[in-house]
């Protein structure tokens, strides 16, 4: 895994300098173009448009002074779908992505074994349980099937329900290659549920940064990764999450829907959500906001990430 994205890196650095060699593109700031084979670029936020300088600025001020007021460190990527316009605050930072992996899981397992395959069934014992899983909990020994664990693992948040997915994508290592296969060189897989959970300031382990998040979301909910019935079972259980709702959801507009799954570290405070809203009469906007506080043993404030999703809806609105 190491060995390939080192050579993607050799790969893209020859690429740049025969295209500076020949005078083309030579503007690191010209626009890359979008494939002609799908739909969407695979790494969709190559197409996006930031904000003009003056009102990316001012919105800078508005993030930086809730980092201030909650005394955390705040990630925020967002794009519109239909018209390209993003909002970004430091969207390349890593942050441990707790369980907000849980919605890419289950991504990847409805790309492996599509839709049809969801009635397949796995079992497990007692001895696969681990904290927090209210629903495998409560079929050890008859199992449940793969859609019933997307399900769990999304709306509830069930640890070992995502374990159980891990196992099906051939662990941690299988969906960080999964990823790797719809462009995110940038997400680290590494552990299991619980221990992902734990992050200290400067570890890699299992992190992400908020655009890579959101570009993956998208890819599996809005763009063509998946076909359209799985993509249409991947946005069912995301708009059935039962939790994170005093995250992105409390700062969007009541008529907008949210689909999203949330996330919650065990040390630092880490507290991130991602999110698919759907607007009225306009394309989706995709949302990853991440955070974490600057004190070990300081705890989460849900109000942070609402109130960063509210300068979301401003801007995008």
């Amino acid at each position: 895994m190491q060995q390939s994205r080192a050579l993607r890196a050799a790969l893209a650095a020859l690429a740049l300098l025969s295209v500076t060699a020949c005078g083309q593109a030579s503007d690191p700031a010209a626009p890359r173009p979008a494939s002609s084979a799908t739909s969407e670029p695979t790494r969709p936020s190559e197409a996006a448009r930031p904000l003009p300088a003056a009102e990316a600025r001012a919105l800078k001020r508005r993030f930086d002074a809730l980092e201030r007021r909650f005394e955390a460190r705040l990630g925020v990527y967002a794009v519109d779908t239909g018209t390209g316009r993003e909002v970004a605050h430091n969207d390349g930072e890593r942050f441990a992505y707790a369980s907000t992996f849980k919605a890419l899981a289950a991504g990847a397992v409805l790309r492996k074994y599509s839709l049809s395959g969801m009635d397949r069934v796995v079992r497990y014992s007692g001895n696969d349980l681990v904290p927090r899983s209210q629903v495998t909990e409560k079929h050890v020994g008859t199992g449940m099937t793969l859609g019933a664990l997307c399900d769990a693992a999304i709306r509830y948040g069930d640890n070992t329900a995502a374990n159980l997915l891990f196992d099906q994508l051939g662990g941690p290592g299988g969906l960080d290659a999964a990823l790797e296969e719809i462009g995110d060189d940038v997400t680290r897989m590494d552990r299991r549920e619980t221990q992902l959970n734990q992050w200290s300031p400067g570890a890699t382990q299992d992190t992400s940064t908020p655009r890579a998040l959101a570009d993956d979301l998208r890819a599996f909910a809005v763009g063509d990764t998946l076909g359209k019935p799985e993509r249409a079972q991947l946005a069912k259980w995301l708009r059935g999450s039962t939790t994170g709702g005093a995250l992105i959801k409390a700062g969007m507009p009541k008529t907008w829907v949210v689909g999203n799954r949330a996330g919650a570290g065990s040390t630092y405070g880490v507290r991130n959500d991602i999110a698919v809203v759907w607007r009225p009469d306009a394309a989706p906007i995709v949302v990853a906001i991440m955070s974490n506080s600057r004190k070990p043993d300081t705890g989460y404030d849900d109000r942070l990430i609402a109130q960063a999703a509210s300068l979301v809806a401003d801007t995008l609105s």
